[in-house]
């Protein structure tokens, strides 16, 4: 694109409030394969010259710029276009003007003709602007010829007139007359394109372990490959799994995070790291590296992915530790330190030193496993506690790794202060966890929503888990079945990437204790074995939900939400937006009690007229309602239905 810098003083034209600009240039916006980049910038000058306005724009590994007219719109000097970004990776835009002196001098013309005024000197003066402008064009154009004919006063001033008014001569010019008197914004912007999953998708959580089919015996990778075809069927497009890598004997936790474990006890699998190998091995009683290779395979044959955990920390036994020993924070006395969040003490996990004086080859070596597991069909990593890293290692590795590999999907595992999580999301990562767990009140749903809907959305995607291994929510825990259907219908709906963990389906919301978080039996230290057919299952919601998901494009996108009135607290009742594919969501957030409300119906949203009855379907039970007007009434009753996904139904064309 070459370089226009120049004083302020010598600009002919202000470029400002250029969109979409994250943080003035300092990290890219986020957008989606097949989107539209809609560009936006205020450009005014002096005077009463027409401008010409542009975007310029260039995608990954592409060296020649593309130019994309900005048009002009009646706001006050606010100027739009689009371009359209159609492959993964980083994109550069950056908006151009310039006086456009030929429109000026038609405009002006066009008036001078207009009072009846001699315009024989205008004419040499464009003649001139025209020859000025070939000077600066390279091959042929119709510019000289076109100066001649104004300039040659043996033709009827009329007829020169008529010439330099037709709409062929509009477009004469198109360039600046002069190269200073383009003007280019300050800031070269980026865009990070990524694949579509990176923006829709139904993520279900598994411990391989878990999943033989007889009693006490320990799951593998060709287990975890017989369940598949089911999770295909349920409707889900990400299987992710919690660490797979050897785990570490000393210090190793028993059930329920007791601090000694007892012979065979299984341990966690985030103490990464054992004499069999580190992160780019294989828990060996999983199986092998083949093994997992296959169920990469069999999970892309049905159009499944398969994520992996990325958990950068070593258990005491980890090769790192020997071998690199510098990599880790040792205290005075010689000893490496262990993870610790007073009280709590994590004697089986070793925290990595990112700032010691090799962290260029400890950074290199985090890397290197990212990349194994890339080439071994691995495209979406989950990682663990990203916030106890530093900020630079991240936007450093994403870079790295997607400059090479631009379709690798990243998903933040952070649940720390606002300004953290969006930081980590601003300098790279793809998807976030996000509070929606701990959000139950309807107030608490929309200010939430709200936010991660507004300028959050240029950013940060949210991943609505609904459960976690971690986080077993008192709704859940003491709501019942009907707070699980409750929670997935809300995840499903509010956010176009959602997920739960394993057992969710089952509705299982046992803690460990009282006012605890944590699942009595976690998965995390042993092995919890399941009925998956046990009676009272909520996997007919699941696979219902996933197919209305896929088939609705107003639940693929997050910036289409409007919450709407509602004159009950106790329901949720929103508008989901898509060009004549709205949906219309109620929930019942009450688990336990009959809730009723007169709601509102945005008739105009929805290109309907306030005396004309209109017919809507539930695309959860396929029942149909007439309505009209633009309030209507609602009855939840959570023992029969805890809410609704609203369709309008297109009138019959009249024969």
């Amino acid at each position: 694109m070459g370089s226009s810098k120049k004083s302020a003083f010598d600009e002919r034209v202000v470029i400002e409030a250029v969109t979409p600009i994250l943080d003035g240039g300092r990290h890219p916006v986020k957008r989606l394969v097949g989107d539209l980049v809609r560009v936006g910038a205020d450009v005014y000058k002096d005077g009463h010259d027409r401008l010409r306005a542009r975007i310029r724009c260039r995608g990954p590994g592409e060296r020649r710029w593309r130019a994309i007219p900005l048009s002009y719109h009646y706001a006050p000097d606010r100027w739009f276009g689009e371009f359209p970004v159609d492959r993964p990776g980083r994109w550069q835009f950056a908006v151009e003007a310039w006086p456009d002196p030929w429109s000026s001098w038609r405009e002006e013309l066009e008036k001078r003709v207009a009072a009846g005024q001699d315009v024989q000197a205008e004419l040499l003066e464009a003649a001139a602007l025209l020859r000025r402008a070939a000077k600066h064009v390279s091959g042929p154009t119709d510019l000289e010829a076109a100066a001649q004919l104004l300039a040659d006063r043996a033709r009827p001033v009329a007829e020169r007139v008529e010439f330099a008014l037709s709409a062929g001569a509009a477009d004469l010019v198109t360039e600046p007359v002069e190269p200073h008197d383009l003007t280019r914004s300050a800031t070269l912007a980026e865009v990070v394109v990524d694949r579509p999953r990176a923006g829709f998708g139904a993520w279900y959580e598994l411990f391989p372990r878990s999943l033989a089919t007889q009693p006490g015996r320990h799951g593998t990778f060709a287990d975890v490959e017989r369940r598949l075809p089911e999770l295909a069927e349920l409707g889900f497009d990400v299987v992710y799994l919690p660490p797979i890598h050897p785990i570490g004997r000393s210090y190793r936790k028993g059930p329920n995070n007791t601090p000694q474990a007892r012979p065979g006890d299984l341990g966690s699998p985030w103490a990464i790291g054992a004499p069999e190998g580190g992160h780019t091995a294989i828990h060996p009683e999983l199986g092998t590296l083949d093994d997992f290779e296959r169920l990469v395979r069999r999970a892309r044959e049905l159009e499944l992915e398969v994520a992996l955990d990325y958990a950068l920390q070593c258990s005491p036994d980890h090769p790192w530790v020997k071998e690199h020993p510098e990599w880790f924070h040792i205290r005075l006395d010689g000893t490496i330190r262990y993870a610790e969040n007073p009280p709590k003490r994590y004697q089986d996990i070793y925290p990595l030193d990112f700032w010691c004086p090799d962290h260029q080859r400890l950074w290199d070596a985090c890397k290197d496993v990212l990349l194994f597991w890339i080439e071994r069909g691995v495209e979406i990593f989950r990682v663990d506690n990203p916030h106890t890293k530093p900020l630079a290692f991240w936007e450093w590795l994403i870079r790295e790794v997607q400059r090479e590999h631009p379709g690798v999907i990243f998903l933040a595992e952070a649940f720390t202060r606002p300004k953290r999580m969006k930081g980590l999301a601003k300098l790279g990562f793809t998807q976030s966890y996000t509070y929606f767990t701990w959000k139950n009140t309807s107030w608490e749903l929309r200010e939430y929503l709200d936010e991660l809907t507004g300028e959050m959305s240029e950013y940060y995607r949210p991943n609505f888990f609904a459960n976690t291994p971690d986080i077993l929510h008192e709704y859940l825990q003491t709501g019942g079945r009907v707070a699980f259907r409750v929670r997935l219908l809300l995840a499903a709906t509010l956010s176009p990437s959602y997920g739960i963990y394993s057992g969710f389906e089952l509705c299982e919301n046992v803690p460990v204790r009282p006012g605890s978080e944590e699942y009595l039996h976690s998965e995390k230290y042993e092995i919890r074995q399941r009925d998956w057919e046990a009676p009272g299952n909520i996997k007919d919601d699941l696979r219902l939900l996933n197919r209305i998901r896929r088939d609705q494009p107003a639940l693929q996108r997050l910036d289409n939400l409007r919450f709407l009135a509602c004159e009950n607290e106790r329901i949720l009742w929103y508008l989901k937006q898509a060009w004549g594919a709205d949906l219309l969501v109620a929930v019942n957030l009450d688990p336990h009690e009959l809730q009723q409300a007169i709601v509102e119906v945005p008739l105009a949203q929805l290109g309907l007229s306030a005396d004309a009855p209109f017919e809507i379907e539930d695309l959860l039970t396929g029942e149909r309602f007439r309505w009209k007007g633009e309030r209507s009434y609602l009855r939840l009753d959570p023992r029969e239905r805890v809410g609704h996904v609203l369709r309008l139904v297109p009138e019959a064309p009249r024969p």
